[in-house]
């Protein structure tokens, strides 16, 4: 007959008994709910100030919302790791592995990406009023400066001339059409042909320009393009 000692007794609690365990008895659902309702208002903040100052060609929805889900999933995340070391590291290294291959064509929209994950960091650490001071402070900038203060934003003319036309007589119109002008390029097309760019900030109408351009003898076309500094001659 064989008796079992103490060492020897496992019962069920000694199997599950774990430092996992340990670390789930501190979760506090409180807090947790807390957060991920201060990251979605966050994330429905910027939401609603991205819609407003959004000034590009096409507006997406869908960029829109993933600000707001972008803002919550961090805030889920920093509530995850942030009492334990090994699982941010575990954390670190998965996320080290995700290529984020959609291209950022607006300076802005990188602006508005920071801003959710910092605000998701910051509400999943807890730091609630800061990042309700430092929402506000940032929405009210942006709408202030983009939506109030007007930018002349300069034009790119495109003018084909040939036939004996010389860009000093384009240039001489321009000096009287704009407040400023710049040669961008210039480019020769056969014996005859020439197209040049230039960038002119407006004094007249766009039309009344072009068509005293369209009058010169040897223009063939002239063109003017809207540039904000994402449209390359």
């Amino acid at each position: 007959m064989r008796y079992t000692t103490v060492n020897e007794q496992i019962n069920f609690s000694d199997i599950f008994k774990s430092s996992f365990i340990e670390k789930t008895t501190s979760f506090s659902l409180t807090d947790s709910i807390i957060g991920l309702v201060v990251a979605f208002l966050i994330g429905l903040f910027i939401y609603v100030v991205y819609k407003k100052t959004f000034s590009g060609v096409i507006y997406s929805h869908s960029f829109n919302i993933s600000l707001l889900i972008m803002t919550m999933a961090t805030a889920l995340v920093i509530m995850g790791i942030s009492n334990n070391v090994l699982l941010s590291l575990g954390m670190v290294g998965a996320l080290s592995i995700v290529r984020f291959r959609t291209p950022i064509k607006d300076p802005m929209d990188l602006v508005y990406i920071f801003w959710s994950i910092v605000s998701g960091i910051l509400c999943g650490a807890g730091f609630i009023p800061l990042v309700v001071i430092g929402s506000v402070l940032i929405g009210i900038v942006l709408l202030v400066f983009v939506n109030k203060m007007t930018v002349e934003n300069p034009f790119l003319l495109i003018v084909k001339a040939g036939g004996g036309s010389s860009s000093e007589a384009i240039e001489a119109e321009l000096k009287k059409l704009t407040s400023r002008y710049q040669l961008k390029s210039q480019s020769f097309m056969g014996s005859d042909e020439m197209e040049t760019t230039y960038e002119v900030r407006m004094k007249t109408g766009e039309s009344a320009m072009l068509a005293e351009l369209k009058a010169l003898p040897g223009i063939k076309s002239a063109v003017m393009v809207s540039y904000d500094g994402n449209f390359t001659a």
